[in-house]
């Protein structure tokens, strides 16, 4: 390890990172330990890191919940305050839609852009055009207007989505790092009861859509705020010293002051040896050299995609679109009165993802991400074909379904739902991370968009019986992939997952 007087240098981190500790006649740098195994932070400090970035996540989840109201107002001749609201499903669609468009966009654009800008600048941006989107969508004089501020809020999803849980995972204490990214979920439900709660409340008002869009606002200007106060991500000040695009030593010292910030008092002066530590073990793992795009497709970077992929892909095609949208009718047949208002069952079972979610985040750090995902994924498994035996020859047993709908969403919040995006903030290399996040991301809100357009069609097709059993079956296979694929990251920094896991 360099010492502090001394400036380590891209070449001397090289050397270091050959003469530390030998694996397999290959000397490998504190990847067995080092700073991090006493790493020392404020919890007060940390806390705001994790909260302005997690707004992206709160705002993503409020416009799911507030969009399922919105069409309600929209269409009402009497309330929504408009001469267009005679909409075709078509349009009802684009509008329900829109902003998914607008999140495979900003995939996209992440792909490119997302190391140039940085963690905090590409957040900076998704606040600007969550904040865009939301008052065009608001003060929408037509419906092609309202269409274009959907796709514009759309695009700052794609990028929040991105960004805040590399942000995070790049920031964290390591000891709380899975927490702290498992917690955004929870921002994500919070966001979507909160949308179902304010719509419900506006519904019946004049022109209600408009102030349920434009009740986004205020949380998008202070998660800008919160991201241009905070510090940028110093893995990713690293990361640009090695590969040369900027002076070493003013970018360590800004690394420095960066991590400061992050820690709070509580690090004393250990800042400067813990950024040389990170320096040390990404010229190890070879982050010196910028990813080319045929390289992502090879050896760990391909891995590391394998591994976020295919989570991500699991999370969207193993049904819960579709059991959602078949809660109300399950519910109401067991006698529910509330079943037959969408928005109280919206907002019942949000209030059970949200309890599931919380139970994730205290869990995740202690018993780990496998666990986690076997577990859940095994009783989303059986609700499934519980699901499936109900509509095929258990109709007249109520229960068995209200039971499997449940499990099946206290399941999918265990597993999927939080871990599914904590692994991909953690499984990439850093000099791959924010294209390989993007990629993720896209596979995430592309998978989405199919099954939500598959869905109908398959439904006509096969029957919700056999569709049951086919997301059942994609379960199994889900579970066979966690099992033999997807390594454990717990307690791990980012550069040992790098090291061990890849």
């Amino acid at each position: 390890m360099a010492s502090n007087s001394q400036q380590p240098t891209l070449s001397s981190l090289g050397k270091v990172g050959k003469s530390s500790g030998e694996i397999g006649g290959v000397e490998e740098p504190l990847i067995n330990g080092g700073v991090h195994g006493s790493e020392n932070y404020s919890v007060v400090a940390a806390i705001l890191p994790f909260f302005f970035p997690a707004l992206g996540g709160l705002l993503y989840g409020y416009d799911i919940g507030a969009t399922s109201c919105a069409t309600i107002s929209i269409e009402s001749a009497t309330l929504s305050g408009i001469s267009w609201y005679d909409l075709s499903s078509v349009q009802i669609g684009l509008i329900t839609s829109g902003s998914l468009y607008g999140a495979l966009i900003g995939s996209v654009l992440a792909f490119n852009v997302a190391d140039f800008l940085g963690r905090r600048r590409e957040l900076l941006a998704a606040a600007l055009l969550y904040l865009v989107g939301a008052l065009i969508t608001a003060l929408a004089p037509d419906f092609p207007i309202m269409v274009i501020g959907r796709f514009v809020f759309g695009i700052g999803i794609g990028l929040a989505m991105h960004a805040a849980p590399m942000y995070i995972a790049e920031t964290a204490p390591s000891k709380i790092r899975g927490r702290l990214i498992s917690l955004k979920e929870f921002f994500i439900v919070l966001g979507m009861v909160g949308g179902y709660g304010i719509g419900s409340l506006l519904v019946d008002t004049v022109a209600g859509w408009r102030y349920m869009y434009g009740a986004s606002t205020p949380l998008a200007v202070i998660m800008g705020i919160g991201m241009w106060w905070l510090p940028a991500s110093p893995r990713w000040l690293l990361l640009r010293a090695i590969q040369g695009k900027g002076n070493m030593q003013e970018l360590r010292e800004t690394a420095v002051g960066c991590l400061y910030r992050l820690r709070g008092p509580a690090i004393g002066d250990s800042a400067p040896e813990q950024v040389d530590e990170i320096l040390t073990e990404l010229a190890y793992v070879g982050d010196e050299k910028e990813a080319s795009l045929s390289e992502m497709f090879k050896g760990k970077c391909l891995k590391a995609l394998t591994i976020g992929g295919g989570l991500v892909l699991f999370q969207q095609i193993t049904g819960q679109p579709s059991v959602l949208y078949y809660a109300g009718s399950i519910l109401q047949s067991a006698g529910f009165s509330a079943a037959s208002d969408a928005t109280r069952v919206s907002i019942l079972l949000g209030l059970l993802k949200l309890i599931m979610t919380g139970v994730a985040v205290l869990v995740v750090d202690k018993l780990g991400r496998r666990p986690l995902l076997l577990g859940g994924v095994s009783g989303m498994v059986i609700s499934l074909f519980l699901l499936g035996s109900y509509y095929l020859f258990l109709d007249d047993v109520p229960v068995v379904a209200v039971v499997a709908l449940l499990l099946y969403v206290g399941c999918y919040q265990l597993s999927f739902g939080p871990i599914g995006w904590l692994m991909i903030s953690e499984i990439f290399p850093l000099r791959l991370r924010g294209r390989g996040l993007s990629i993720a991301v896209l596979v995430n809100f592309g998978a989405n968009a199919l099954v939500t357009f598959a869905f109908s069609p398959l439904k006509a097709l096969l029957g919700a019986a056999i569709l049951f059993y086919i997301f059942g079956a994609i379960a199994v296979v889900s579970l066979l992939f966690i099992f033999f694929v997807v390594p454990e990251t717990k307690g791990l920094t980012l550069e040992e997952i790098e090291a061990k896991c890849l």
